[in-house]
């Protein structure tokens, strides 16, 4: 019933990115004026704004002016819900599945933002380290899990929230923003923006240190993205945004990163 609840409410909460993946870039309000078609200018009808199933009985659709609306819309609502569902499945009832929910969303409303404008909005990366940051002093306080959703591990600092949200910190964008640091040095131009170093510090408030496995995760999903792309062109010449690959691989790090690291340390032959 949790795991359900969370993906209904997933769909809603999608049906809000999208709102604010079309809004938010543009400098316009999230709440004002009420949804609305932007070819014909009409309000959406309340029935017309029920998550996915509207896109589907529409056929895809606006009722007035009958200009196609996009896919990704249904899309994205789906796959909100799917994200929160799987936050409900892999950390059970409880306030750490509630961040990890809210996580996972505002990466894949980062993600649409960054294919479409190439930017990565400081406000929702902000959004993102205040809530690893509230759940973290919540976690310290009150002794529940909250965040780090994973890497409190050993002894020391590390086993502690506040000490493994910090050490996630320094990692994600201490490491990030040396590596951009050295890649402007030498090659005299830009390779991973301060969007992206920003966003891996705050994941790592979410992920402790298992932000260097998102690296690791972000940047092969990236490298495959990059040679599909190219389609035969030279690579230095693809241009695309690291957002969506660093999201991919924080869901994925917060979903099965300690068992990815149990694995590998079997493999060979340390665990």
């Amino acid at each position: 019933f949790f795991v359900i609840s969370l993906g209904l409410f997933g769909l809603l909460f999608g049906s809000f990115g999208n709102v604010i993946i079309w809004r938010l870039p543009r400098g316009e309000s999230l709440v004002r004026p009420a949804s609305h078609c932007p070819a014909c200018g009409h309000e959406i009808r309340w029935c017309d704004n029920v998550p996915v199933l509207s896109w589907l009985l529409l056929r895809g659709r606006c009722r007035d002016c009958g200009i196609a609306i996009p896919v990704r819309y249904a899309l994205i609502e789906a796959g909100s819900g799917v994200l929160f569902a799987l936050a409900g499945l892999r950390f059970g009832i409880g306030a750490r599945a509630v961040v990890a929910a809210l996580l996972f969303w505002l990466l894949l409303v980062l993600s649409a933002i960054d294919l479409d404008h190439m930017r990565l909005p400081n406000s929702l990366v902000a959004v993102v380290a205040g809530l690893g940051v509230t759940g973290a002093l919540a976690a310290q306080v009150t002794g529940q899990a909250v965040t780090p959703l994973i890497g409190m591990t050993g002894g020391g600092a590390l086993a502690t929230p506040l000490g493994a949200a910090i050490t996630g910190l320094v990692l994600g964008a201490g490491l990030s923003g040396g590596l951009a640091a050295s890649y402007a040095a030498l090659r005299g131009r830009q390779g991973l923006g301060m969007g992206d170093v920003k966003l891996l510090g705050a994941l790592g408030l979410h992920l402790g240190p298992f932000v260097l496995m998102t690296i690791v995760i972000g940047s092969f999903i990236g490298a495959v993205a990059g040679i599909v792309a190219a389609r035969g062109h030279a690579l230095s010449k693809v241009r695309l945004p690291f957002g969506p690959s660093l999201a991919a691989g924080g869901v994925i790090t917060a979903l099965i990163g300690p068992d990815v690291w149990a694995w590998y340390l079997r493999l060979v032959g340390i665990g």
